[in-house]
């Protein structure tokens, strides 16, 4: 449909074509020189010791929870609210995956919140658990390390919406430099910060599960080096593994994406400020999105708070009413629980914050292209459905 403005868009820059150009005239379109180049170059920007290309974020996922040897009846913790990849891939493998509550207002777990969990079921063993920064913001970092430590376990950061963001202002500490966890997966989906089309990556800075990632990413294959003087034409396969590669093709594309991802977060960060100041009159109807000082949020969304309790009108219906304005919403996430894949974790008397947060949670349009009249329409369009709303 023509003039409607998406909830998100990938943002491709002219340099991006020359890049994929000269990878397509490479002698390798795949396992080749832009794999490394794409790997390097983010192990340069987030800090961390080792980056391993993959097909998707669920990729990433999936080739995290096998370098940690996740198994049957292993426990693993994944907040309520997140996108269904963590929990499928961990339930393909056995593993007893327990849901843990989450922030009304971020929709993102708290160290309370995953202690809560272990508490109500009891758990004495935890093999993993996950944290997910929902819409950007890296809260957290160092209280989830503390918990860790507690329980001897593994921390894996579902960082898909969080490249570029910061923890810590003040030192320079980005997401995925993995100094508070043994894992963090990024997503390179068009709707992320940056993209290769489809994609993902993993960093780690612990030899041992960077080469088992890079086992499991192949196949499960360990192939000897060639030389100079000696051709080497075989193989192991060590292991049950995928083909989870990435080409050369959407490297390149990575790699150019990523020279531009300050400029990126940035003019997010720009949109983001102006949606709060546009929006600040709807208080205490509409809660707008807080960041803590001292961390940097990325702005994959920008998600507000409802309170339909105050409004004639649903979210089903505000939603409806946005589109005819011929804006797209969005809504992350519907919480795992409420999947029919995972109703057995449905309770009345579990998950009130999740429910909470999915009950008001609204993602208004946020992404590259986007300038300030549209942002200041699309505000206006809301505020003014809101106001015709309101009980008297």
């Amino acid at each position: 449909m023509k003039n409607i403005i998406p909830y998100g868009k990938q943002k491709i820059f002219t340099s991006d074509f020359s890049e994929v150009n000269k990878a397509l005239k490479s002698n390798f379109i795949t396992n080749g020189e832009y794999v490394k180049k794409f790997e390097k170059s983010f192990s340069k920007y987030t800090k961390a010791r080792y980056s391993i290309t993959c097909s998707s974020g669920t990729a990433a996922i999936d080739l995290a929870l096998k370098s940690i040897g996740l198994k049957k009846n292993d426990n693993i913790i994944i907040p309520s609210v997140n996108f269904i990849a963590a929990a499928n891939m961990a339930k393909l493998l056995g593993a007893n995956i327990f849901l843990a509550d989450v922030d009304r207002s971020s929709g993102q777990m708290r160290p309370s919140d995953l202690l809560n969990c272990i508490k109500f079921n009891k758990l004495k063993k935890i093999k993993a658990f996950f944290v997910m920064y929902n819409g950007g913001c890296p809260n957290f970092v160092k209280e989830f390390y503390n918990i860790k430590k507690k329980f001897k376990t593994i921390i894996i950061e579902d960082a898909c919406h969080a490249l570029g963001s910061k923890y810590s202002i003040k030192k320079n500490f980005k997401i995925g430099n993995c100094k508070f966890s043994d894992l963090a997966t990024f997503s390179f989906h068009p709707l992320k910060t940056i993209t290769t089309g489809e994609g993902g990556m993993v960093t780690t800075n612990n030899k041992i599960l960077n080469d088992k990632l890079k086992i499991y990413r192949n196949h499960g294959m360990i192939r000897g080096k060639t030389t100079k003087n000696n051709y080497n034409w075989a193989y192991k396969i060590v292991d049950a593994g995928h083909n989870y590669r990435l080409s050369d093709l959407n490297c390149a594309l990575g790699y150019s994406q990523l020279k531009k991802i300050n400029q990126i977060i940035q003019k997010r960060k720009y949109i983001a400020n102006l949606y709060n100041e546009e929006l600040k009159d709807l208080k205490p109807i509409v809660d707008i999105p807080k960041v803590s000082k001292d961390l940097e949020s990325a702005w994959h969304l920008y998600v507000i708070n409802i309170n339909f309790k105050k409004l004639k009108i649903n979210r089903k219906i505000l939603i409806q009413k946005l589109f005819k304005n011929r804006i797209t919403t969005q809504v992350h996430y519907i919480p795992t629980f409420n999947q029919p894949l995972y109703k057995s974790f449905y309770q009345k008397n579990k998950f009130k914050n999740a429910k909470a947060y999915y009950e008001n949670c609204l993602s208004l349009p946020i992404y590259y292209d986007l300038n300030s009249k549209t942002v200041k329409n699309i505000a206006k369009k809301l505020k003014n459905i809101i106001y015709q709303s309101k009980h008297i």
